[in-house]
């Protein structure tokens, strides 16, 4: 992340600069992918102005504070900001999860099959594709657990193939590795 600070009509002291850096530091654990941050300082008839552009992957963000005191102006602005990325992450990961609820809805569906001609006779196959998590064997068995499933579908760390955990009784598993 690069950070840049430009000042207008007053000098830029190295305290300032350092609140300023360390303040736009915080905002990267709310969003992780923000490529450059810029700072711009000014004073006007005793007001001091402080704007803040920062420039996230396809998104771009801006915030201004006006406040009577050079850091309450910074602190302002840096919180107008802050509200600005939860807003922008809520946003982004929503989007995300409905992508992927839409996208099980396609992947769920019945099937007819013909068994037998001169009859006419058929049996339904439900078929239901899963996205598989990344987990070990332990993790699969406390999800199970909590799931109250008599399976479930697995991407096994150590071998990174997909597994199929089958509960047999209260104490009995059986572990599926293709």
């Amino acid at each position: 992340m690069q950070i840049t600070i430009t000042a207008r009509r007053f000098e830029l002291t190295k305290a300032i600069r350092d609140y300023v850096e360390s303040s736009c530091l915080k905002l990267k654990k709310y969003f992780d992918q923000i490529i450059t941050i810029h700072v711009t300082l000014a004073l006007e008839n005793s007001r001091n102005l402080c704007e803040l552009s920062l420039h996230a992957g396809k998104f771009g963000l801006q915030a201004t504070a006006e406040e009577m005191d050079m850091y309450l102006s910074i602190d302002t602005a840096l919180d107008k900001m802050e509200a600005q990325i939860k807003k922008l992450k809520d946003r982004v990961t929503d989007h995300q999860k409905r992508a992927l609820k839409e996208q099980f809805t396609d992947f769920s569906r019945a099937s007819d099959i013909r068994v037998n001609n001169k009859d006419h006779a058929r049996k339904t196959i439900k078929t239901k594709r899963v996205i598989t998590e990344p987990m070990e064997i332990q993790e699969a068995m406390d999800k199970m657990e909590a799931s109250k499933e008599d399976f479930f579908i697995f991407r096994n760390i150590e071998t990174d193939r997909i597994n199929v955990l089958v509960k047999r009784d209260s104490e009995n598993y059986k572990l599926f590795e293709p």
